[in-house]
C-alpha cells in the first residue's frame, strides 16, 4: 500500500508540474488516416446510428468494421451501478464501485494531487467495467449558494476550479478513459434550468465562466464535453454555435466529441450545424431522436451536408482511438484498497475546522469516559439519495461507524438520532414542503443521552435527497427542525461539538454565535466516518478550506442582492458580473458568515517575508513569490498558502482580489517551510469585449498571500511594463 501511494505521488507530481502529454495536439498521421478510411466505408445510415443513443449509455458501433459500441457511465462521485431502462438498477453483484467525496469536498482539500487521485482510480473503476467516457468532472461556478448541485460542483472561484479540474481529467484519462468536462456553460442554478436563458456580458463569461472548461481542453486535454440543459443568449447551448464551434472548437482547438445532457436537445438541423456531435437521452424510442431519422431526413433534404456528419463521426471515432481502441491498454480495477485510500485521503484533508474556541479539539481521549452521538447524520449514509447520480457502494462508514472504529474500546459510545433525515419532496425548489419540524420525542432523548455523557457530538446538516439535482433549495436554513435540536443538546451538555454535513453553504450563525466547537464535513465516501474521526481525535490536522462564501444573509450574496435569481419569463441576468463570490463580498465591503478559503487548524503558523523574484516584469514573464510560513504549534500540519491580486487604478472594473496561485504545504511542528508560487503574467489580464481579446495592464499590482480571501497575512508590490 505505501509503495502504491508514493508511486501515485511520484507520477502525479510529475503530470502536475511539467503537463500531460494533450491529447488534442497529439493525433498521429497514422490514427487520421485510419479514420478517415473507417469513414469512407460507413454507408450514412451507419454514421447516422452513431451519432445518437442506442441505449441509457450507450451509441452504436459498427459490427461489420469491428467498431465498437461507444459506453459512458455516470459521475462524478464514482461509477454507476448498471441501470436498466427506466433508470431503475439491474441488481447485478459485480457492480459495486468506490463512493468517492463529492466535489465540494474535493474543491476543500484545495489540493490537485488528490484531484490527480481521485481522476485515476475512478479511471481504473470505468476501465473495469468497460466504460469509455466517464461523465466526470463537474465544476460550474457556484454562482448561487442555493443551487442544488453545489455538492456536485467545485467552488466559485474559476482559478481553483480550473487547477482541479486539470488534474481529475489528467488522472482519469491516464486509463484511457475520456473524461466528460461538464455542464458548457453557466448552468449554474437547477430552477427552469431546461428553459432559462443566460444573460451574461462577455468579460464575464471568459473571466469567471468559462476559465476552467478552458483549462481541462488546453491544458487538461479532455477528449470529451457536455452540453448545458440551459440557454447561453438565448439559445440552447447543445446549439449555440458561439459556444461549440466558434469557442470550443475554433479558439479552443477541440479536437473530441460534444455530446448533449440526456433529453438536452432540441433540435436537428440546428443542433447538427451548430457544433452537438452526439445526442444522448433516456426515452427508448432511438430511432426518433432529432439525430436519428429526423436527422438522416435532414441530410436526404440537403438541410444537414455530409460533411458534417462526417466531421461527427470523426470525433467520436477519434476519442475510440484514445479508449477502447488505443494500444496498451490498461486493466483496470474496482474498489480496491488503494482506491479507499485514495477516498480516505481526500475526506481527511477536506474536513473544514471552522470553530474551536474551548480546544476541546482535538479529543483528549484518556480524559473522556462517554460520549453522546447523536443526529441522523451520524448514521446516515450518502452515497445515493436525490436526483441524479450516485454510486452503489462497496461500502461507506458512516460517523457513528468510525467514532467506533477508533474510540469504540476505549469509551462508552451512546447514540440518540435526534431527528429524521427523511426527506421527500413535493415540489421543485423545496416549495411547500414541510420538512423543518423538530420532534419532541427525539430530541427529548437526545437531551437525556446527551445529560448522561461527558461530551457530545451533534451530526446535523443536510443530506443527498434534501440537496439534489433537479432542483434548488428555497433558503439557507437548515432543515428537519435541526436548530431546536442543537439549542436543546447545547444547553444539555456544555462540552458540545457540532459537526455540519453539506456539500453547500448554509446559514448556521447561529450555530456560530453559541457554539464553541464546530467542523464542517462533507458527503465524504467510502471512507467518511473513519477519516472525520481521525480529524477530531488528531490522527489528521485538519486542513481544509472552504471552497466558497457562507453568506451571513442570503441577500448578501450578489445574485440575490441584486434580484438576479431566478429569473422572470425562463430569463435571469447575471448583473453581478464578474463579481462572484469573494469578489463582490471583498469589493463591496460585505462581511461574511465564512470567507472563501477559510479554515482551521490545529496548530499556528506564521507568514514572513513575501517578496517577488524581480520588481518588473513583461507581458511575456512570470512572477515568482516567496514566503516563509512557520509552524508555531504543537501539531505537524498542512497549510494552504493563497496568493491573491489586487490591480488599482485599473481602467475597468476589478475585484479587489482575485487568486491567482496556490499551494498546499506540509509543514513539521517548529519547522519552516519556503513557499514559492508562480503567476504568469499573461494572468494578470482582463478580457476586453469590445476588442475581444485579453489585456494586460501595465503599472503597479498588489501581491497579498495569507491563510483566506479575508486574512491576508504578507503583501508585496510589482511593476508590470
Amino acid at each position: 500500500m505505501r509503495k502504491r501511494i508514493s508511486g501515485y505521488i511520484f507520477c502525479s507530481a510529475l503530470l502536475l508540474a511539467t503537463g500531460s502529454v494533450n491529447a488534442q495536439n497529439t493525433s498521429t498521421a497514422g490514427t487520421d488516416a485510419k479514420i478517415s478510411a473507417i469513414i469512407k466505408k460507413l454507408t450514412l445510415e451507419e454514421k447516422i446510428a452513431m451519432v445518437h443513443a442506442s441505449g441509457l449509455f450507450s451509441s452504436a458501433g459498427v459490427k461489420r468494421l469491428g467498431i465498437p459500441q461507444l459506453v459512458s457511465d455516470d459521475g462524478p462521485l464514482g461509477v454507476r451501478e448498471e441501470i436498466k431502462p427506466g433508470w431503475a438498477s439491474a441488481n447485478l453483484l459485480t457492480d459495486s464501485a468506490t463512493f468517492f467525496p463529492n466535489g465540494s469536498a474535493l474543491a476543500a482539500t484545495w489540493n490537485p494531487e488528490l484531484a490527480y487521485r481521485y481522476g485515476h482510480d475512478m479511471g481504473e473503476e470505468a476501465r473495469a467495467r468497460n466504460k469509455q467516457i466517464m461523465l466526470a468532472p463537474a465544476f460550474n461556478i457556484a454562482r448561487t449558494p442555493l443551487c442544488g448541485r453545489t455538492y456536485e460542483y467545485y467552488s466559485e472561484d474559476p482559478f481553483l476550479n480550473s487547477r482541479l479540474a486539470v488534474a481529475s481529467v489528467k488522472g482519469i484519462q491516464s486509463q484511457h478513459v475520456a473524461a466528460c468536462v461538464k455542464h458548457f456553460a453557466v448552468n449554474n442554478q437547477e430552477v427552469e434550468r431546461d428553459f432559462i436563458s443566460v444573460n451574461v456580458d462577455e468579460r464575464t463569461l471568459r473571466e469567471i465562466y468559462l476559465p476552467a472548461f478552458k483549462a481541462s481542453i488546453t491544458e487538461g486535454g479532455a477528449w470529451t464535453i457536455m452540453s448545458a440543459y440551459n440557454k447561453l443568449r438565448g439559445v440552447y447551448c447543445s446549439e449555440n454555435d458561439y459556444l461549440l464551434n466558434k469557442i470550443l472548437k475554433g479558439e479552443w482547438k477541440f479536437k473530441g466529441l460534444v455530446m448533449s445532457d440526456w433529453g438536452g436537445t432540441h433540435s436537428t438541423v440546428n443542433a447538427a450545424n451548430h457544433g452537438l456531435d452526439l445526442e444522448m437521452g433516456s426515452g427508448e424510442k432511438y430511432d426518433a431522436y432529432f439525430f436519428a431519422k429526423p436527422l438522416l431526413d435532414s441530410v436526404k433534404a440537403g438541410k444537414v451536408s455530409v460533411k458534417t456528419i462526417d466531421a461527427k463521426v470523426r470525433r467520436i471515432l477519434w476519442v475510440m482511438y484514445q479508449t477502447s481502441l488505443s494500444a496498451n491498454q490498461p486493466k483496470g480495477s474496482m474498489a480496491t484498497p488503494a482506491h479507499g485510500k485514495t477516498a480516505y485521503d481526500i475526506a481527511s484533508e477536506s474536513i473544514v475546522l471552522l470553530k474551536n474556541a474551548k480546544h476541546l479539539l482535538p479529543l483528549n481521549t484518556s480524559a473522556i469516559k462517554s460520549i453522546a452521538v447523536i443526529g441522523d447524520n451520524a448514521t446516515h449514509t450518502f452515497h445515493l439519495g436525490g436526483f441524479g447520480a450516485g454510486v452503489k457502494a462497496k461500502y461507506e462508514i458512516t460517523a457513528l461507524a468510525g467514532l467506533k472504529n477508533r474510540l469504540g474500546n476505549k469509551v462508552n459510545i451512546k447514540f440518540a438520532q435526534g431527528y429524521s433525515g427523511v426527506y421527500i419532496p413535493t415540489k421543485d425548489n423545496h416549495m411547500g414542503d414541510d420538512y423543518n419540524h423538530s420532534d419532541s420525542a427525539m430530541v427529548t432523548q437526545a437531551v437525556a443521552v446527551a445529560k448522561s455523557t461527558d461530551m457530545a457530538i451533534l451530526f446535523v446538516g443536510a443530506n443527498r435527497d434534501y440537496e439534489s439535482e433537479g432542483r434548488d433549495r428555497k433558503d439557507l436554513s437548515l432543515p428537519f427542525g435541526e436548530q431546536t435540536l442543537i439549542d436543546a443538546v447545547t444547553a444539555a451538555n456544555p462540552n458540545t461539538i457540532v459537526v455540519v454535513v453539506g456539500g453547500a453553504p448554509y446559514d448556521i450563525g447561529a450555530i456560530k454565535k453559541n457554539n464553541h466547537t464546530i467542523v464542517w464535513s462533507w458527503y465524504n465516501g467510502s471512507e467518511n466516518g473513519n477519516a472525520l474521526a481521525d480529524v477530531l481525535i488528531g490522527k489528521i490536522n485538519p486542513s481544509g478550506k472552504l471552497p466558497f462564501t457562507f453568506p451571513a444573509s442570503l441577500k448578501d450574496s450578489p445574485a440575490h442582492a441584486l434580484d438576479a435569481y431566478p429569473g422572470k419569463d425562463h430569463k435571469v441576468d447575471y448583473k453581478e458580473g464578474i463579481l462572484v463570490g469573494y469578489r463582490w463580498y471583498d469589493t463591496k465591503n460585505i462581511d461574511p458568515l465564512y470567507c472563501f478559503g477559510y479554515g482551521l487548524s490545529y496548530t499556528d503558523y506564521d507568514y514572513d517575508g513575501l517578496y517577488a523574484d524581480r520588481k518588473a516584469y513583461k507581458t511575456t514573464d512570470n512572477i515568482t513569490a516567496t514566503i516563509k510560513v512557520k509552524n508555531t504549534g504543537k501539531y505537524a500540519g498542512k497549510e494552504t498558502v493563497q496568493l491573491y491580486v489586487h490591480k488599482s487604478g485599473s481602467a475597468v472594473e476589478r475585484a479587489e482580489k482575485e487568486l491567482k496561485a496556490f499551494k498546499k504545504v506540509w509543514i513539521a511542528a517548529g519547522q519552516t517551510a519556503t513557499v514559492s508560487l508562480k503567476i504568469p503574467v499573461k494572468d494578470l489580464a482582463y478580457f476586453d469585449a469590445t476588442k475581444m481579446k485579453w489585456v494586460v495592464e501595465p503599472g503597479k499590482y498588489k501581491l497579498l498571500a495569507g491563510t483566506s480571501s479575508k486574512d491576508v497575512k504578507q503583501t508585496t508590490t510589482v511593476n508590470i511594463n
